[in-house]
């Protein structure tokens, strides 16, 4: 009999922790999975590309400052300093490359670099083709969108089957091909639609089938 009433007195202790235990794992079963976040839009300095033009200020020393271009083949030249590599460099990087270009001939040489007339490095341009009104290579900037994109190239023409568009971007390697739907963003303002952009990615924007 001892034993018979020291077990209903477990049990009537342990049933309200047993009863909580199941419901919590019931609401377990039952709860959505949430989505993953979003892949944060990685932060890019502009690097220097070939067709930009490079102003080059040499502290106290205007005789060797001067505006220059970056050539095809992503070198510049100045005075005193021949062939050196631009491309894929931020202004801050050529700018101390060229202080120790300069250093054999001037004393503690302070250059600062400003880049205009903008490319970019061609690996990182944004690419629009199709039924763009004006398809072309954009230079990518920092928290660059979708909708940034068409309003460069001046939207898309009459014959563009805007919901059928798509990106192509690679991704560790490889291209992966992301529907957007430029129909929706332009026609119906429908602000979901406008996605980041990545360097390197190309817009393709297929003709309609009537």
């Amino acid at each position: 009999m001892r034993f018979a009433s020291m077990k209903s007195s477990w049990t009537r202790r342990a049933a309200p922790l047993l009863l909580l235990a199941l419901g919590a794992c019931s609401s377990l079963r039952q709860a959505p999975l949430e989505a993953p976040a979003a892949a944060a839009v990685p932060a890019s300095e502009y690097r220097i590309g070939p067709g930009d033009n490079i102003n080059i200020m040499v502290w106290h020393n205007p005789e060797v400052s001067m505006t220059v271009p970056v050539r095809p083949d992503g070198m510049i030249t100045t005075p005193l300093v021949e062939d050196l590599e631009a491309s894929g460099k931020t202004s801050t990087q050529l700018a101390r490359d060229i202080e120790k270009k300069l250093a054999k001939y001037l004393q503690e040489p302070m250059v600062t670099v400003i880049v205009t007339g903008f490319v970019g490095i061609y690996s990182e341009q944004i690419r629009v083709i199709g039924q763009a009104a004006r398809p072309q290579a954009l230079p990518y900037r920092r928290d660059m969108s979708l909708m940034d994109v068409l309003i460069a190239v001046g939207g898309v023409t009459e014959f563009a089957a805007g919901n059928r568009a798509s990106i192509i971007r690679t991704i560790d390697g490889k291209p992966h091909k992301l529907a957007v739907r430029l129909s929706d963003l332009i026609r119906e303002g429908d602000i979901s639609a406008n996605l980041p952009m990545r360097p390197g990615d190309v817009l393709v924007i297929p003709e309609s089938f009537f």
